[in-house]
């Protein structure tokens, strides 16, 4: 039996098709929050073994080969008692396999069915390959990222394929899933990587229109202003300075004990502010800068590294971190308060399809002709 979930997603029904990242991190938004996620893999990649991938927490996993007939029919039933499915293919690719939205809307059409894809599902180059360094170059975001006088710099693959792609699509599947309570049908979401990523720079595409924001890496918050950078400590380690508004700067500066200073609301004083705060910021440790910024509203915080970040007393305090099958994780986000704790478990095989319609006697058919698995 598939065990019971909790949340606010509960009784929500979702096959994730295997893919890259931002589909299973679509799919762990949702898992994270109750849904029953049920993740599609190829026949020979699906073992009992647990997987331990983050993304993959909280699923169950079966083999499925997609190629054949039979491996068709049956995600067909599957999807019939399926209220989303995540499929991650390039245009086209679902429709030949006969598990595109029509296909499976004939068999159920109140199925949500998301498409997740780079470029979308038209356009010129929807049918090219890419990734996220090339989804957000197109979508102009790329070119805003990075320091002045430097090449732009990818943020590794946060904005594309995360934010702008499995995010976006998480979200989509619950606009559609709140609007089939009003009209009893599923919808296709056409989650595209570009369309994602651009739209999370609305601000920045409103500044720049308007003349207020300059060139990559001269802005307030882009490493071009001195409140907000980060800066190295004595020790090689560094710190994030966020003191935007004069409250907050003036907290830092009195902390730190610095006069005399380049006026920073002159913007031709940044290069030589900044270069002062540089000097002084070298003179101690970042322990001993944490020792003086603690408990203030100087807006000065450690940069952490990803094995320092869940013993931070805050993240411990909040219990921001988890401990999965002995491996620290981030808590799912966001909360929603006084729901029970979700689920966090290791995807295992999901042996028992008879809920899903696919009866004890049909599964051990297909498994002995290697159709699933």
């Amino acid at each position: 039996m598939s065990h019971p979930r909790q949340g606010p997603l509960s009784g929500v029904r979702v096959l994730e098709l295997a893919g890259l990242a931002p589909g299973p991190f679509a799919g762990m938004m949702l898992a994270d929050h109750g849904a029953e996620v049920v993740r599609v893999d190829r026949v020979a990649a699906v073992s009992d073994k647990p997987r331990t991938d983050v993304m993959d927490r909280g699923k169950r996993t079966i083999g499925l080969d997609l190629k054949s007939p039979d491996g068709v029919a049956a995600f067909k039933e599957l999807a019939r008692h399926a209220d989303v499915v995540i499929e991650v293919f390039r245009p086209g690719v679902a429709e030949r396999l006969g598990i595109g939205p029509d296909e499976l809307h004939a068999v159920n059409e109140r199925l949500v069915y998301g498409r997740m894809t780079g470029w979308g599902q038209d356009g010129p180059l929807a049918p090219t390959a890419g990734h996220d360094i090339d989804y957000i170059a197109i979508s102009g975001v790329l070119s805003m990222l990075g320091r002045e006088g430097e090449k732009p710099t990818p943020p590794i693959n946060i904005l594309g394929d995360f934010a702008g792609g499995g995010l976006m699509l998480a979200y989509g599947v619950l606009l559609a899933l709140f609007e089939r309570e009003r009209t009893g049908l599923g919808r296709v979401i056409d989650a595209a990587m570009v369309d994602g990523a651009a739209i999370l720079f609305a601000m920045f595409y409103q500044g720049v229109n308007s003349g207020f924001w300059g060139p990559r890496g001269t802005n307030l918050l882009d490493t071009g202003a001195p409140m907000y950078d980060t800066y190295e400590t004595a020790d090689g380690r560094y710190l994030a300075v966020g003191s935007l508004e004069p409250q907050f700067w003036d907290a830092m500066v009195s902390l730190m004990e610095l006069s005399d200073l380049p006026d920073r609301n002159d913007q031709a004083q940044w290069p030589a502010l900044k270069a002062r705060l540089a000097d002084e910021f070298r003179k101690r440790t970042r322990a001993e800068w944490e020792a003086v910024f603690e408990g203030s509203d100087a807006c000065v915080s450690p940069v952490l590294s990803m094995a320092e970040a869940p013993a931070h007393p805050h993240n411990t305090a909040r219990g921001s971190f988890v401990e999965v099958g002995g491996l620290s994780q981030p808590m799912p986000a966001p909360r929603l308060l006084g729901t029970p704790g979700p689920d966090l478990a290791q995807a295992t095989r999901l042996d028992d399809l008879s809920t899903w319609g696919i009866p004890a006697d049909e599964a051990a058919k297909l498994r002995a002709q290697g159709v699933l698995a």
